[in-house]
């Protein structure tokens, strides 16, 4: 029987909806999820079943996919249950590198996480609401600003108010299994009001109500310890390293 918070906490590029313009390949020994740009982050491969010996074959047929849609990196993010089971070393060994924040932890929410007030969470349904999202990701984390994708059922994307005003965005992908959580980000000085946990209770409650009550994320170093108080469990941990071709 298939443990759904592992799965789905662990390889949630084999199971979010597509966006307009993303691809992704399925084979028995690895998932590969394309999306738009020409970035690590955005050039995907998970969930590997392969033989020690098949790796160097593996590597040959994702590079050959990497280079047919112009990129010239991906990331492979190996997770707790990959095949073989020192795939990392191997990959080390061949040079990758590990990114930023290399160790992930697979979490997984089956239970209401604490109620919050004082903020507002509204969908950014608008092409300005979606801006002010895009704009906030971007000077959270530090990336370009980009204009937003085409509105998606399936991938919504919020905002945190705080007196009227915008100071926090996020990702919902919302599967048959449960709701991936994506790019959460709130402004330096609107953090520790709530508002990263109301994003939280808000993509819980739209999961709820698809009849799909499991909320998964990998969570890096800052975001564990809230999560955790949140009522997040620990399901897997994900190494992430990068393959420039």
């Amino acid at each position: 029987m298939v443990d759904w918070a592992l799965e789905l906490a662990e390889n949630p590029n084999a199971y979010v909806p597509l966006r307009p313009g993303h691809e992704r390949v399925v084979t028995d020994r690895y998932v590969v999820y394309f999306g738009s740009e020409d970035h690590p982050a955005f050039n995907v491969a998970q969930r590997f079943r392969f033989a020690a010996e098949e790796l160097a074959e593996v590597r040959r047929e994702l590079h050959e996919r990497v280079r047919a849609r112009g990129r010239t990196a991906c990331s492979w993010e190996v997770g707790s249950s990959a095949k073989p089971t020192d795939l990392v070393e191997r990959l080390l060994a061949l040079g990758l590198v590990e990114d930023d924040e290399p160790l992930r932890v697979g979490m997984a929410l089956t239970s209401p996480p604490p109620a919050v007030s004082g903020v507002e969470i509204r969908r950014a349904e608008t092409d300005d609401e979606r801006r002010i999202a895009a704009r906030i990701a971007s000077a959270v984390f530090g990336t370009p600003f980009s204009e937003p994708p085409a509105p998606d059922p399936d991938t919504l994307v919020y905002l945190a108010y705080l007196g009227g005003e915008p100071v926090g965005r996020a990702t919902g992908s919302f599967s048959e299994r449960g709701v991936t959580l994506f790019g959460a980000a709130v402004v330096p000085e609107a953090r520790g009001r709530g508002a990263y946990r109301a994003l939280v209770s808000a993509r819980w409650e739209d999961a709820v109500a698809r009849g799909t009550p499991l909320a998964v994320t990998d969570a890096g170093r800052q975001s564990r310890p809230i999560l955790a108080r949140l009522g997040f469990r620990e399901v897997c941990t994900i190494r992430a390293l990068i393959d420039r071709l």
